[in-house]
C-alpha cells in the first residue's frame, strides 16, 4: 500500500460525521468543531466533484474513487496535528465504500476495502435522513435515504463500531452528539 496515505499516527481522538447524504453531517461536523475549539475535516468528494462536474459537466466514475480516498486521508492527516486533542472528520473512508456499492452495483476498488480494514476512528455520529433532502449539483438519491441509512447503520453494527444515531433539530443534534463524546472522554480518563 503506498505510504502517502497511511493514517497519520496520532493520539487525537477521531470523530466521523456518517451518514446518507443531506442528513446534516458538515453542519453537525462544523457545530462539534466551534464547540470543542477544535478543527474539522471537509468533505474531500464534495469539492474535487464539484470542480469536476463545473469544469467538464461530468460525474463521480470509478477511476475517481481512489483519488477521493487518498484526498481525504491527506486532508485528515493534515488536520490531525492542527486539531486540539479531537478531530471532527466530515466523511471517511467507510463512507466512501457504500457510496462505491450503491452506485457500482456492490462493486468496490479492493484498495478501498483494505483501507477500511486499517484506518482508525474512535466514534461515528450517524446523521438520521429527518430532515429536508436539499438539492444540489452532487446528490442524486433523493428516494432512497432511508434504505441509504438503513445501509450505513447496518455497516457499523457488522463492524461493531462505536456509534450514537443523532436526529431532530440542529440543537437537538449537538447536544445529543456532546453527550456521547464526553462521555467516552470520561470512560477514556477514568481507564487512565
Amino acid at each position: 500500500m503506498e505510504e502517502y496515505i497511511s493514517q497519520k499516527k496520532s493520539k487525537c481522538l477521531k470523530v466521523v460525521l456518517y451518514g446518507p447524504e443531506s442528513s446534516g453531517k458538515t453542519t453537525l461536523a462544523i457545530q462539534l468543531a466551534q464547540y470543542y475549539k477544535t478543527k474539522y475535516v471537509p468533505e474531500f468528494a464534495r469539492q474535487f466533484l464539484q470542480n469536476k462536474w463545473d469544469l467538464k459537466n461530468e460525474i463521480c466514475d470509478i477511476d475517481d474513487l481512489i483519488k477521493i480516498a487518498f484526498g481525504q486521508m491527506k486532508s485528515e492527516n493534515t488536520l490531525t496535528d492542527n486539531s486540539k486533542k479531537i478531530l471532527f472528520c466530515d466523511t471517511n473512508i467507510l463512507v466512501t465504500k457504500i457510496w462505491s456499492e450503491s452506485h457500482y452495483d456492490g462493486f468496490c476498488p479492493k484498495l478501498i476495502k483494505e483501507l477500511v480494514k486499517i484506518y482508525h476512528y474512535d466514534l461515528y455520529i450517524l446523521t438520521q435522513v429527518d430532515i429536508p433532502w436539499i438539492k444540489d449539483d452532487l446528490r442524486d438519491r433523493p428516494n432512497n435515504r432511508n434504505e441509504m441509512f438503513d445501509i450505513f447503520k447496518a455497516e457499523l453494527d457488522n463492524k461493531k463500531l462505536n456509534y450514537l444515531i443523532v436526529n431532530g433539530s440542529k440543537n437537538k443534534r449537538l447536544k445529543m452528539a456532546v453527550k456521547f463524546i464526553d462521555s467516552y472522554i470520561n470512560k477514556l480518563n477514568k481507564n487512565h
